[in-house]
């Protein structure tokens, strides 16, 4: 299994302890006494049904082109299927459908699924699924493609992977998308968002700020997925102060079930110190994971140009 052995990792770039990491050129030697890494968090099914309605108004929308690029280097094709795993209201289940025969979306949350069938409207080759990363099954059938947006990180990154290797066809790929907000002067407006939430967010448990937190990296790169290759589009947004108070509503530690009767006290904060925010620069980023070349699968469209 992995992590038995004596291992850990650069938690700034994903290289194990006592190998030289290739980014900071230092040796990373553990430490004597050492909290276990973490590899997951607790799974709960209901921590995002309060949260649902904010989810698709208030989170960076992934950009059409990223959707695009990651189509063009996989070589998804209308022939191929997409599982999207902790779909949420499943804005990559309706960004990749153009692209393939049928997206699976799945997620644990009844309401979230009602959000993504609202959204999906009548686009006919999504098919959504109650269900986790636990209740993955070769009775799906096979895919090209795995996308998860923003998800991976609530499940056991090492099972599902494993998991995956059976489910995926031999060419595919797992693809986690993310956003972040570069630390430029139209961002400045993020320290005050954030510092809100913070004030407001109860102690929900481990998650990937957690200081023995496992990169996504690092569990890749350990798994049968391991070439990696990291595609992204920054771009500059409008925006308002409703829209990031969605934001803060859609996050499973200040979503109103979590906050109880602070959400008016938090809104209203957002509300008063927020009110001029007119814009965002973003960065929407897509990790591809392919399995390591072997000689009876072809290179993707990425390793051939």
């Amino acid at each position: 299994m992995l992590y038995r052995t004596r291992f850990d990792f650069c938690h700034a770039h994903a290289y194990r302890l006592g190998q030289w990491c290739g980014y900071c050129r230092t040796r990373r030697v553990a430490p004597p006494e050492r909290a276990q890494p973490m590899t997951h968090a607790p799974f709960d099914p209901v921590r995002y049904r309060s949260a649902a309605t904010h989810y698709e108004k208030g989170r960076v929308a992934y950009a059409p082109g990223l959707i695009r690029r990651v189509a063009q280097v996989t070589d998804l094709g209308s022939q191929h299927r997409v599982l999207d795993l902790g779909c949420g209201p499943a804005p990559l289940a309706r960004g990749f459908a153009p692209f393939a025969r049928e997206v699976v979306a799945i997620d644990p949350s009844p309401e979230m699924l009602a959000e993504a069938n609202a959204l999906a409207g009548q686009i006919a080759n999504v098919r959504f699924l109650e269900g986790s990363s636990y209740d993955l099954d070769p009775v799906l059938g096979r895919f090209h493609l795995v996308v998860m947006g923003r998800s991976f990180h609530w499940m056991d990154r090492v099972a599902t992977l494993t998991r995956l290797d059976r489910m995926i066809e031999p060419p595919g790929a797992v693809v986690l998308f993310y956003d972040t907000a570069p630390a430029i002067p139209a961002n400045a407006w993020h320290k005050i968002w954030n510092s809100i939430r913070e004030r407001y967010e109860p102690n929900t448990g481990p998650h990937d700020h957690d200081p023995n937190w496992i990169r996504n990296e690092a569990i890749l790169l350990d798994s049968p997925f391991a070439r990696l290759e990291r595609f992204g589009v920054v771009e500059r947004r409008a925006i308002d102060v409703d829209t990031l108070v969605h934001r803060a509503l859609s996050m499973g530690s200040t979503s109103p079930a979590h906050l109880g009767d602070k959400v008016s006290t938090m809104v209203a904060e957002m509300r008063t110190a927020l009110a001029d925010v007119r814009e965002e620069v973003v960065e929407t980023v897509a990790l591809v994971a392919w399995r390591a070349r072997s000689s009876g699968v072809p290179a993707p469209a990425a390793a051939r140009r």
